[in-house]
């Protein structure tokens, strides 16, 4: 890391983050050789990101080639305009970057387990239905399994 200071060392402060964000984004490389980011909702647990997908498409042909991913989430906080020149403009935030690789879960128990642990993080007032076998049938789950994982803040 360029900037060692900035470093989020404190392990709870990483899975903090990674517990309250809505929303990541999880790299591949194409057939083609391109880097290709897609945003995503998912679940941190055990020390995994898992996420649902569809059985076809892009991401899951570069995970079923084996293609490592990378995995970001960050936090916002605050912009700080320029008082002066505009390379005095800054940002408060908070970021994650996870390197590592994504596997389909294939067992039907612990698919189910992680896509009712994904509506309890989105719908956490409950009023949804079972997961039917036709759902389960036709969706992927994926589990990055951490290799790396860093944390970057600027709070000021």
């Amino acid at each position: 890391m360029r900037r060692p200071e900035r470093e989020i060392k404190y392990q709870e402060t990483i899975k903090s983050l990674l517990d309250q964000s809505q929303v990541g984004r999880m790299a591949t490389i194409n057939r083609k050789g391109y880097p290709v980011i897609k945003p995503l909702n998912f679940l941190y647990r055990d020390g995994k990101i898992y996420f649902h997908s569809s059985r076809k498409g892009e991401k899951i042909s570069d995970i079923r080639r084996g293609s490592p991913v990378c995995f970001e989430v960050d936090q916002s906080i605050a912009y700080l305009p320029a008082n002066g020149p505009a390379c005095k403009a800054s940002y408060y935030y908070r970021s994650i970057l996870i390197k590592g690789k994504a596997v389909r879960v294939n067992t039907r128990k612990k698919k189910i387990e992680i896509l009712e642990k994904l509506m309890e993080k989105y719908q956490p007032e409950g009023n949804y239905g079972g997961i039917s076998e036709e759902i389960l049938e036709k969706t992927a789950v994926v589990e990055i399994s951490v290799e790396e994982i860093t944390g970057k803040e600027n709070l000021g």
